[in-house]
């Protein structure tokens, strides 16, 4: 099941890489705004945006669209199926060119994640999910490999992931009172895909984020066997009306390591 949507979301997200990349190989054409929260916004985002936009209008014309770079319509609410999509999760990465951004494009089926896209234009590395068939990594030499997250609890030695460039004083408190130390700071949707991938335990996120942060990672860590909800332990769900991640969030590879 959902397995043209991935295969689109697939191909979209790598055709968008391309994109990002000759951009970001090509510093000098690069434009940067900001918007009104004074987040940055690229000519990559835009040509990331109007390459997957396109092949998702063009493959699926009745399924809405919620994009951080498109205008959005609350008629999408109306709709059973929407994809969820961050044509350049993570530009401020991107920016300081440390090669640790993404392409991400989830599809929600009546407010749940069901499948999962996720690109690195800089390693070509290509993780995706589907409900109910697992997740998986696609390296650039067409090599899949299936995820699965580890099994590591508290006495074995947590990883934990944290933002590269968002701060939290909650998440530092936290991590002081539990005695975990073995940190990896990470950009964009990339710390998702280690816990998904094996390589860390917990990622605790206290800062607000947004739809197209979390909805293609959510479900590639879950179809890899792991957890992901809300700080008050509710269901995360998408295509709402207010497309703020407001509780925050947490991915873990067991509930036994749900710390408070």
């Amino acid at each position: 099941m959902w397995e043209k949507e991935l295969n689109v979301a697939k191909a979209a997200a790598q055709e968008a890489g391309q994109a990002i990349m000759k951009i970001y190989d090509s510093p000098e054409i690069m434009q940067v705004d900001f918007k009104a929260d004074r987040s940055p916004l690229t000519s990559a985002d835009r040509a990331a945006n109007d390459i997957i936009v396109t092949a998702l209008r063009r493959d699926f014309p009745s399924y809405a669209i919620l994009s951080e770079e498109d205008q959005d319509s609350l008629a999408r609410l109306q709709n059973d199926f929407c994809f969820v999509v961050d044509p350049l999760d993570g530009t401020k990465e991107f920016i300081k060119r440390n090669g640790q951004f993404t392409v991400n494009i989830a599809l929600a089926y009546r407010h749940k994640t069901v499948m999962g896209v996720i690109y690195v234009p800089v390693t070509r590395d290509l993780y995706h999910a589907a409900q109910g068939s697992g997740a998986f990594l696609v390296n650039e030499r067409g090599e899949k490999t299936g995820l699965r997250v580890s099994e590591r609890g508290l006495q074995d030695g947590l990883r934990v992931v944290k933002s590269n460039s968002h701060d939290s004083p909650i998440l530092e408190d936290f991590l002081t009172r539990h005695n975990l130390t073995q940190c990896v700071r990470m950009g964009s949707s990339l710390k998702g895909c280690l816990v998904a991938a094996g390589e860390a335990e917990l990622y605790y996120r206290y800062n607000p984020t947004m739809e197209w942060d979390t909805a293609a990672m959510q479900c590639i860590v879950e179809e890899a066997g792991g957890i992901f909800r809300q700080m008050d332990d509710s269901p995360m769900t998408y295509n709402r009306e207010d497309s703020r991640n407001s509780k925050g969030f947490y991915c873990i590879n067991r509930q036994e390591n749900r710390l408070r």
